[in-house]
């Protein structure tokens, strides 16, 4: 009955979970069906009798299975009454949280969602990975990896999921060189068309800003994308670490991805006696409801982020494997 490998990676309690919910899905476990017992099922596979009395009481807590005093453990559920989805994002922020919040909600109760967070390091990946797979029906990854030789052992390891149980969220990766669901942002081209989206309003300013910090990882193509555009329009520009570094910020515009170095320039332009949107144009980078209303409202640019996470659900939710681009546009406002 378990279909078992002593060479995988995958726990071998995890794989007698999984390989049971599969010989459900499959039929050939119906509800009311006696399973081997612990003992049985040790001899049989050369396996302690803690772990499989581990993956039977995991079973258990999943109410697929049920135990019956002197008779053994039955199928009580013929399959499993939600969808299990693995969610694995870089980082906690307050855009992450309104993806993971409509990804959730937009769920519901059709599935329930483990949340764990990599910090763009591979090897916590590997580890979540190795902890995890072959328990879950999708894996919804967000693969913001920085180092060239953590990029090389991520794709190795999203190998290691089956496409049809793959979603990748806000960063794509065409080098997989397979179909899978993804819903992404095209961040040098998003950022690009953004700023010629409101190319009127930086006529008055005689050199765009942009602020990237070196401490903090973003995806490197929103430079290009920035600097792409500063060309094409023919507009002086610079890329600088930390807001704090510019003494006067006048005639400039600046586009922002932390919310530190925004609030940074809000401050010098008070303490320089300078007007935010005439003097100074500001432009910062994701939205938030803070944003609408600071200084009588902060100009960005931003992706969906609770669009993200409702399609992403969706593309869980229908059998369709597809990719779609997040919408991304400029919010015009006050500060630009």
């Amino acid at each position: 009955m378990l279909r078992f490998s002593h060479d995988s990676k995958v726990p071998k309690y995890k794989q007698i979970v999984s390989s049971v919910i599969d010989a459900i899905e499959r039929g050939e476990l119906k509800r009311g069906d006696q399973l081997a017992s612990i003992n049985e099922i040790s001899e049989e596979y050369y396996i302690a009798r803690d772990t499989v009395e581990k993956a039977y009481k995991a079973l258990k807590a999943m109410g697929i299975i049920e135990s019956v005093r002197g008779k053994g453990y039955y199928i009580l559920s013929e399959k499993p009454t939600q969808l299990r989805v693995l969610l694995v994002i870089n980082k906690l922020s307050a855009y992450k949280k309104a993806i993971y919040e409509a990804f959730v909600n937009t769920l519901g109760q059709q599935a329930t969602v483990s949340l764990f967070i990599h910090h763009g390091n591979a090897l916590i990946f590997k580890e979540i990975l190795k902890e995890n797979l072959g328990n879950f029906h999708f894996y919804a990854i967000m693969p913001h990896f920085y180092e060239e030789a953590d990029k090389s052992t991520v794709l190795q390891l999203i190998r290691q999921i089956p496409t049809s149980e793959l979603v990748i969220l806000d960063k794509d990766v065409p080098e997989l060189q397979t179909k899978y669901r993804a819903v992404f942002q095209d961040f040098s081209n998003d950022i690009y068309n953004a700023l010629v989206s409101g190319a009127d309003l930086f006529n008055k300013y005689e050199e765009l800003v942009l602020v990237f910090p070196q401490d903090v990882k973003y995806p490197k193509e929103i430079i290009t994308g920035f600097r792409n555009f500063c060309i094409h329009h023919h507009k002086p520009y610079r890329i600088i670490d930390k807001g704090s570094d510019e003494p006067q910020l006048a005639h400039k515009a600046y586009v922002v991805l932390e919310d530190s170095d925004l609030a940074e320039l809000i401050k010098k332009c008070k303490q320089q006696q300078l007007l935010l949107g005439q003097d100074v144009g500001v432009v910062a980078f994701n939205d938030t409801p803070l944003k609408e209303v600071l200084a009588d409202g902060i100009t960005v640019v931003s992706t969906d982020h609770p669009q993200m996470g409702r399609t992403a659900a969706e593309l869980i939710l229908h059998p369709t494997v597809e990719k779609r681009k997040n919408p991304f546009a400029m919010i015009r406002r006050h500060s630009l």
